[in-house]
């Protein structure tokens, strides 16, 4: 890789952490509150999308913003402390940092819960966006310079795509690699462990 300074986005829930157990939990929870049936374990094998996307398919539609505001509510006390880092994570953001390069976090999650997720890990990225899914991923992306992003959905690849950076896909969340490679991600690996090794040979275009 060239010496010049390079930012890098990541995405968070199934790339940088495995969200799973802590949102199924919290499901769980929201079902239990409200008496409302949702299927958490199915819940779980489409993360990526904003929480709102979700939630249509359990309440009627003049719930939703109460739901949501209760399940972010809940979630903090909930989820974070029973969501671990993805294997790899932590050595991907200092492969950025021994690079000289910049890390950022930008995901469709909820910020503030997003930063206690980091927080609770141990992982200090040099900033945090949240709330932006699929292509308005680019407006931070953009705003912060971002050359790569890394994501394990197709939305991540779209927004990399729609900011004009590299696009490295993880296969670690909902979608397959050959879902994520016809999506148009420059490159697909198994999970973050491949990163340092691919970062040190990328060259910026």
């Amino acid at each position: 890789m060239t010496s010049r300074a390079l930012t890098v986005g990541f995405d968070l829930d199934m790339t940088l952490i495995d969200s799973r157990p802590g949102i199924r939990a919290c499901y769980v929870e929201l079902s239990a509150r409200t008496g409302t049936y949702i299927d958490a374990d199915l819940v779980i094998t489409r993360l990526g999308p904003p929480l709102v996307d979700e939630l249509v398919n359990w309440f009627p539609a003049a719930r939703i913003d109460a739901m949501a505001d209760l399940y972010r509510e809940m979630y903090p006390a909930i989820a974070v402390t029973a969501t671990p880092a993805m294997p790899g994570a932590r050595e991907a953001i200092e492969a950025v940092r021994a690079a000289g390069g910049r890390a950022i976090v930008v995901t469709a999650k909820y910020e503030p819960n997003a930063k206690l997720h980091l927080e609770h890990l141990g992982i200090e990225p040099d900033a945090v966006i949240g709330d932006l899914w699929a292509e308005r991923k680019a407006e931070a992306l953009i705003e912060h310079g971002a050359a790569v992003y890394v994501g394990d959905h197709t939305g991540d690849v779209r927004g990399a795509r729609r900011a004009d950076a590299y696009s490295v896909a993880v296969a670690t969340g909902p979608c397959p690699a050959g879902e994520l490679k016809d999506a148009g991600a420059d490159v697909v690996l198994a999970d973050l462990t491949e990163f340092p090794a691919w970062l040190s040979a990328y060259e910026p275009r």
